[in-house]
């Protein structure tokens, strides 16, 4: 392990944390950044890895909120839904995310150009979405119906493809099933919980043995860096998105997938 190799880690936390929960998939950045910077230390294993980072960063900032729906599970109608909603939006992605794991890591993660031309189709996806009237029908995430919760579930599936985007998927479908900007932004941090903790807990059991120290290092690192970005983007994006909508994330998805494929032809 050397400085360069710190550095990667520490930049690779970095974007980990401002992408992961904004609509402009973690995933392309980090498959791009690493590439072009170099890193090669278990790539897939540790993108997955550090994302434990920005899974504490929800667990941080919605602590509070977190404890009272515990609390409340009991008595309360509308929170015992929302969290069978949540695990129901969960498992679709979790079932076929299993089944499709190799092909997932082996082909799909490998294919970069592939990445760079869904990051702007997401991107051109997302000015369409922001200009249309969609007239909300749901404000409150704990009001969200089940059948609703399994359909954003089932978009989720799609961010299995790199250059998606977990969030985009999640947010853009729940817009369409009556959400409104604020409420789904926040049904999608909450259905990162599971989601993210389960790719997690997945990835590591089937790679710990190939770690190194120095590989636990790096994504210690890369942790830490994900989780204070994670925290700053998850503070601000709700108040943002409520004032601004989503066309900023539409032109930098559809800038960063142009100058990937730009990139990728010259530097290869």
């Amino acid at each position: 392990m050397d400085f360069y190799q710190i550095f990667n880690s520490l930049v690779l936390g970095l974007i980990e944390g401002v992408t992961e929960f904004l609509p402009v998939s973690s995933t392309a950045h980090l498959i791009l950044t690493g590439h072009f910077l170099g890193f090669t230390s278990h790539r897939n294993a540790f993108h997955v890895l550090i994302q434990l980072g920005a899974i504490f960063a929800i667990l941080g900032v919605y602590c509070g909120k977190l404890v009272h729906f515990v609390k409340e599970f009991p008595k309360n109608p509308d929170i015992q839904r929302f969290i069978f909603g949540i695990l129901i939006a969960f498992s679709p992605a979790a079932i076929i995310g299993v089944l499709l794991h190799e092909f997932i890591k082996t082909v799909l993660l490998d294919s970069l150009y592939i990445t760079c031309i869904f990051l702007i189709a997401g991107g051109v996806i997302l000015l369409w979405v922001d200009r249309i009237n969609l007239k909300p029908c749901y404000r409150n995430v704990t009001c969200y119906p089940l059948q609703m919760c399994f359909k954003i579930g089932c978009c989720q599936c799609l961010a299995l493809i790199p250059g998606v985007s977990r969030s985009a998927a999640t947010i853009i479908g729940a817009l369409f099933l009556g959400a409104d900007k604020r409420s789904a932004a926040e049904f999608s941090f909450f259905l990162a919980i599971p989601t993210m903790g389960g790719a997690f807990i997945y990835d590591l059991l089937k790679n710990h043995d190939e770690l190194s120290f120095d590989d636990g290092i790096l994504i210690l690192l890369g942790f830490s860096m994900a989780f204070a970005a994670g925290l700053f983007v998850v503070r601000k994006l709700l108040d943002y998105i409520s004032c601004h909508g989503y066309c900023l994330f539409g032109w930098w998805r559809i800038i960063v997938g142009f100058l990937g494929l730009v990139a990728l032809t010259i530097l290869g």
